[in-house]
């Protein structure tokens, strides 16, 4: 049977945060720069298709396909380590710990956060050759974003910060399912599709999602956007 019945599936969660609060340092970094790189990569993608053919919900479609390529490849996302190390720190499995546990948290921010900013600096340089050139309607599309989940918010005060932690919530949760997902599988076709669908859902609906803004937000900057990145900071990340 290529289904775990949900106990293996709670102690495979266990198992792998244990594992990757224990592994080096280099390796974590690496893994989230990858991670962070490819959901850039992935967002860029989904917005391409969704401008050219007119229709959000095929950039929704298509997405998960960055999602799925990091998990499959091992790559760490900030948003999955937070459901997985917990469990391990309060399992006491494998030496696991709160320090270890923050300290994977830190290094995955940072690797994710590098690995996105670098796809947006050279997806810039490419729309824009070699920032001689208006960025086209990528870019600029972009930039909108930008501007609307940061300013568009600030407009709103206190209910718009309420509404990105709301977003955010929601975001996190349909990511969980996805990493959850992964793990209920024993073949690649039953994890892909596990996968896929929380994914498709949470970009559809515009949920706010910390890595993905890892990219569109230092995009945006660079492409235009009227916001800073103090506006970034303090009404999104």
């Amino acid at each position: 049977m290529s289904y775990l019945v949900p106990t293996d599936v709670v102690e495979k969660m266990v198992i792998s945060g244990a594992m990757k609060m224990n592994m080096p340092t280099s390796t974590t970094i690496i893994r989230a720069v990858m991670a962070g790189a490819i959901l850039g990569l992935a967002a860029v993608f989904a917005i391409t298709v969704a401008i050219k053919s007119g229709s959000p919900i095929v950039g929704a479609v298509l997405f998960p396909v960055g999602f799925i390529m990091l998990i499959l490849f091992g790559y760490d996302l900030l948003t999955g380590v937070v459901v997985l190390g917990p469990l391990a720190v309060l399992a006491k499995r494998n030496c696991a710990s709160a320090k270890k546990m923050w300290r994977m948290i830190f290094l995955v921010f940072i690797g994710n956060f590098i690995g996105a900013a670098t796809v947006a600096v050279l997806m810039s340089f490419i729309w824009t050759y070699g920032f001689s050139a208006d960025p086209g309607a990528v870019g600029a599309k972009i930039a909108a974003i930008g501007e609307s989940r940061t300013v568009g918010y600030a407009a709103f005060g206190l209910m718009g910060f309420a509404t990105v932690f709301i977003k955010a919530m929601l975001c996190n949760w349909m990511v969980s399912l996805g990493v959850i997902g992964a793990m209920m599988s024993k073949d690649v076709i039953g994890k892909v599709i596990a996968m896929w669908m929380p994914i498709m859902l949470f970009f559809y609906m515009g949920f706010e999602h910390s890595i993905v803004n890892m990219f569109l937000f230092p995009a945006g900057l660079i492409n235009g956007g009227d916001f800073s990145f103090i506006d970034y900071m303090l009404w999104n990340e």
